[in-house]
């Protein structure tokens, strides 16, 4: 078959590469000038097996209340705010129920334990580099209740076969010196031995290159302009380059995974996709003193903080915000990364010239991706990852090819069934 990609990014690559070893035609439509330019450029740098557990959870609302106010809160809300934003938060609220939360773990824990064992294959198949950390993911806790619940989530991931070791305030401090500073704040850690770390843009640009050479079609610089139907089916993708030049793409299947953009193009197929853009920041700075900047990836469970060594500098990244497609950049949540820094790891970091960005997460009430056919019979949705695009990348690319292919995943997932 020939089938028609709608997006670039890392969700758009993962499945063009799968879907072109599959033996498929494949053809790539980008709005951008090249691959992973938008949410995937300058994210936490994470592939994150070890956290499946959703922002929804019961925890949730008593922590948001908590920060209502504060320009630098890790989630903040925007005031005033258009239907769709309180719409997706109500939905949100509803997911954060026990066992809501808990099918939802388990469901995207299966599916980032599946992805995790792709990307390996992936990577020693292709041999891509990308400045890759393979130590893990550390989790740090810095209260007694949040060290609690980390062994609680410890036992779940142990369960779906995520290989995970809770650690003392000392066994972190040696397991990365750069700890040294708060070992008496912190109540202790889990690593995630599983997880990775690296430039997910870099990764994608040398997937997308792999994915050219093994014969797929890219077309930067196009907008879709509008889905031509007939009857329950998609027909050809009219588009409009940057130079105002109109043209059309037909296959005989289309994936829709443009990120938080998917929800406005499924509208045009009579269907509502619960995504909303929620925008994250990052800071990129060079090191001062390397001695004393982490070695392993380090997440900061308190203040929903990343932070990840790219070489010889440090990616900061965290915070959600929910401000429709807005991609202004708040001074203020901006110096909450490398405060946040300059707490953890004290003297690290050079504050002349950090470089910022925010980009729009796809994210769905319940953290849980949307992957699977539409309402129309030749139309399938790869979009909805939210902070978990990397870890879950190359199973959802992999179960999608599946599905396109009528066979059965080889995972358990709550796959998406086309509804109106």
């Amino acid at each position: 078959m020939h089938i028609v990609i709608i997006g670039a990014g890392l969700t758009g690559v993962t499945t063009a590469w799968y879907l072109r070893q599959a033996g498929h035609q494949v053809t790539v439509v980008e709005r951008r000038e090249a691959a992973a330019m938008e949410t995937s450029f300058a994210n936490g740098g994470q592939v994150s097996l070890s956290h499946p557990e959703p922002w929804a959870n019961p925890q949730a609302p008593l922590t948001i209340l908590r920060w209502l106010g504060r320009r630098d809160a890790p989630l903040l809300f925007r005031l005033p705010a258009e239907p769709a934003r309180w719409r997706w938060g109500m939905e949100f609220l509803r997911e954060c129920t026990p066992y809501r939360a808990h099918r939802n773990t388990l469901a995207i824990g299966r599916l980032a334990a599946y992805s995790g064992r792709l990307l390996k294959d992936l990577c020693n198949e292709t041999g891509i580099e990308y400045k890759q950390l393979q130590r893990g993911i550390l989790h740090l806790y810095f209260s007694k209740a949040d060290q609690q619940h980390g062994q609680r989530q410890s036992r779940i991931l142990q369960e779906l076969g995520i290989n995970t070791t809770m650690m003392t305030p000392e066994e972190c401090v040696d397991y990365d010196p750069a700890l040294s500073g708060v070992s008496v704040r912190l109540a202790g850690g889990m690593l995630g031995r599983d997880d990775e770390s690296g430039d997910a843009h870099l990764f994608t640009v040398k997937l997308a290159e792999a994915a050219q050479q093994a014969g797929v079609n890219f077309q930067y610089g196009c907008d879709i302009e509008r889905l031509m139907f007939e009857g329950k089916h998609v027909t050809a993708l009219h588009l409009v380059d940057s130079f105002g030049r109109r043209g059309a793409v037909t296959g005989d299947a289309y994936v829709i995974a443009a990120g938080s953009f998917s929800k406005s193009l499924a509208r045009r197929a009579g269907e509502r996709l619960p995504i909303y853009p929620v925008k994250g920041y990052s800071a990129t700075v060079s090191l001062r003193d390397e001695k004393r900047a982490p070695s392993v990836s380090i997440t900061d469970e308190s203040r929903r903080m990343v932070c990840t060594r790219i070489g010889d500098q440090l990616r900061i990244a965290g915070t959600a915000e929910l401000n429709g497609f807005n991609l202004e950049l708040d001074p203020a949540r901006c110096k909450a990364l490398l405060d946040w820094a300059e707490d953890l790891f004290p003297g690290a970091i050079d504050h002349a010239k950090p470089v910022y960005w925010a980009g729009l997460r796809p994210a769905t009430p319940n953290n849980v991706p949307i992957i699977g056919r539409s309402r129309l019979g030749n139309l399938f949705y790869n979009t909805g990852h939210g902070t978990l695009g990397w870890t879950l990348a190359c199973g959802s690319a992999q179960a999608l090819t599946d599905i396109i292919d009528k066979c059965p995943p080889q995972v358990k997932f709550p796959f998406w069934r086309g509804r109106i």
